[in-house]
């Protein structure tokens, strides 16, 4: 069978987890990736030894061997990416979140299906291999049934500074870790409805560099009378954290996908990775290994190219990328009115979602 020949539109941090991820798929082919910035696409595919490199991404979207594409640059482009891949009829991955509102979450949907493309939303938490494990635990009743589920993504800082600006990303730790922890909790349950949601954030260490959030807590109800409750920081020095716990009626799941992959490492004079976000590898720090595949990535993109082929229904739509939205707008609303949201949602702000919170700032 031929492989699936894909294109990257991005030359940075999620372009790059794509890449090791594809590397990792054997009926998987990169055959092109495009930045506007010419020195970064160069370095980006002479580093992973791409073939093509382009600044204008039109022109990726117009090779007529490319399958699916892949989306990774910063939030306020996707929608208009998006349009533009399924009008060139690809494919397309696209990364959290999906939009910056509703709104744009409706066009880049209508706009797939009426080509007749898929729209993969990119949700990587559902193939890391301890939360799979943990998934088929609560499917066979191993802890009775599940009520009450906590993720926790935690570390310094998101790895581009487009993501401190509100008005390219769209919102801050809420917007940029809870969409992963509030999934996670859905997907645990077996999806069901949301009631409501809760929430509080604030700028507690980030003032000089951000108006946006860099903590925030929020719990949603499920009209199963499910709980998921989501902890979020840009703020926590040392590396990256990633927690999930999982109670049921007759039991209970830990998972740490951080520690329980990681060795245990001193060193005086610091080397050169040990985690992803951390800032210093001096003195004691807790080193992974095989980092790609603890997170899922490879598993994702696998699942992806077999959405492609036929071979497989999407774990994730992007119908679940605009429930998502939905709950972290929720998120920001109760945070700035400090109520309770009830469902359904309907935006204060549909055109820009978390000015609500901004305002309350004031």
């Amino acid at each position: 069978m031929s492989k699936v020949k894909i294109g990257l539109i991005g030359s940075q941090f999620g372009a790059t987890l794509h890449i090791e991820a594809f590397e990792r798929v054997p009926d998987a082919e990169v055959v092109a990736a495009a930045s506007p910035t010419r020195a970064h696409v160069e370095e980006f595919t002479r580093r992973y030894h791409i073939p093509y490199a382009y600044t204008d991404h039109q022109q990726l979207l117009a090779r007529k061997d490319i399958e699916l594409v892949c989306i990774s640059v910063p939030n306020y482009l996707h929608c208009t990416m998006v349009e533009q891949a399924a009008a060139a009829g690809k494919h397309i991955v696209v990364e959290k979140p999906l939009a910056m509102n509703l709104e744009e979450a409706d066009r880049m949907i209508e706009a797939c299906r009426k080509a007749g493309v898929l729209l993969l939303y990119a949700e990587c938490l559902l193939f890391a291999p301890k939360y799979v494990r943990a998934k088929k635990l609560v499917d066979e009743g191993g802890i009775g049934r599940p009520y009450w589920v906590r993720q926790y993504e935690k570390h310094w800082g998101p790895h581009s500074d487009w993501f401190w600006d509100v008005d390219r990303s769209g919102g801050g730790a809420l917007l940029d870790m809870g969409c992963h922890g509030f999934e996670f909790a859905r997907w645990i349950f077996g999806k069901p409805k949301v009631k409501s949601v809760t929430a509080t954030c604030g700028t507690y260490v980030h003032k000089s560099r951000t108006r946006a959030d860099d903590c925030s807590l929020f719990t949603v109800e499920f009209e199963g009378g499910q709980i998921a409750q989501v902890e979020d920081s840009w703020a926590k020095p040392g590396g990256i954290e990633d927690c999930a716990e999982i109670f049921g009626t007759e039991g209970v799941v830990y998972c740490d996908i951080v520690l329980g992959s990681a060795m245990q490492v001193y060193s005086r004079t610091g080397f050169g990775y040990a985690v992803e976000k951390a800032e210093t590898t001096k003195g004691w720090s807790h080193t992974i290994f095989e980092e790609n595949w603890q997170y899922g990535y490879p598993q994702e993109m696998r699942h992806f190219l077999d959405c492609v082929r036929g071979k497989a229904t999407p774990i994730e739509t992007a119908d679940d990328g605009r429930i998502v939205l939905e709950v972290m707008f929720a998120a920001y609303e109760s945070a700035a009115t400090g109520r309770r949201i009830d469902f359904p949602y309907r935006p204060a702000f549909p055109k820009r979602p978390i000015e609500s919170w901004l305002q309350a700032k004031k």
